[in-house]
């Protein structure tokens, strides 16, 4: 039987994860083993429950209590479900909840560098990515596109902020990642200790075609991908083994760096 909570109003300490607090609050840096993140719509919240995440609580309305999320309930019988009005839950999160669910769900230890890319042969490195929207959406490239796990240098946001985790659809629960130091700063000397080669996406005068057999012929590579607006530092690049573009046309230079990885993803998979 589900733990049902019915709001009428807003002052209730629980709900603050929900609103109240600010993605730094609730990843709670100081004591991460007690951060939490917020997962949106039944699909994404039953993907990170399969990952063996554990919901702290979930914010729906009435409605999806018996539907959508009846299943994710009957999962979680002992997490409090707080439901109500729908003007009300719009007054606390601001926006109608379209997907109609929330949870705030804990996050878990991150897994080791090792474990993470031990048997992967081609990985994403995400070097200072720091909109949401972008990094969920390279996860999904990701998972979709045969990489076998994705690496974040310090400098990336968060991957489980909000927006990350419902661009990537969930995926982020489903691919290995991980944190890795800034290339320059030792990463690639970690990533050439586990055998990995590292191909820079950059726009350098010697930068390889995607299609260069050198690349395909690597057994392991890391596919390296720069902050939207300046790309990788110069620093980055020269600490690769190559650095690699996509051929463009009409006088265009480069493309947003989510629809990069795609293209990048699918040319280099095995």
């Amino acid at each position: 039987m589900a733990n049902i909570i019915r709001l009428h109003s807003l002052d209730d300490p629980a709900l603050d994860v929900y609103a109240r607090l600010t993605e730094a609050q609730i990843r709670n840096r100081l004591e991460p083993e007690k951060g939490v993140f917020i997962a949106e719509s039944p699909k994404v919240i039953r993907l990170a429950l399969d990952a063996g995440f554990e919901p702290v609580s979930f914010l729906m309305e009435q409605k999806h209590i018996e539907g959508d999320a009846k299943d994710l309930l009957a999962r979680c019988p002992d997490a409090p479900v707080y439901t109500g009005e729908r003007a009300l839950l719009k007054a606390l999160t601001g926006y109608e909840l379209t997907r109609g669910v929330l949870a705030a769900v804990k996050r878990k230890p991150l897994p080791a560098f090792d474990a993470v890319i031990r048997d992967a042969k081609r990985v994403a490195v995400l070097d200072g990515i720091v909109d949401a929207s972008n990094l969920g959406a390279i996860v999904r490239s990701a998972a979709a596109l045969n990489i076998d796990a994705v690496l974040f240098s310090p400098t990336c946001c968060d991957p489980l902020n909000r927006r990350a985790v419902r661009v990537s659809m969930g995926t982020i629960f489903q691919i290995p990642w991980t944190f890795l130091p800034a290339l320059a700063e030792g990463g690639t000397d970690l990533l050439h200790r586990h055998g990995f080669s590292a191909a820079a996406m950059a726009l350098v005068d010697d930068s390889l075609s995607m299609d260069d057999p050198r690349l395909k012929a690597c057994d392991r590579l890391a596919v390296v991908l720069g902050t939207e607006g300046d790309g990788l530092s110069k620093e980055t690049i020269a600490a690769c083994d190559f650095a690699v573009k996509i051929p463009m046309a009409h006088g265009v230079d480069s493309l947003n760096v989510a629809a990069a990885s795609a293209v990048a993803f699918w040319e280099l998979r095995r």
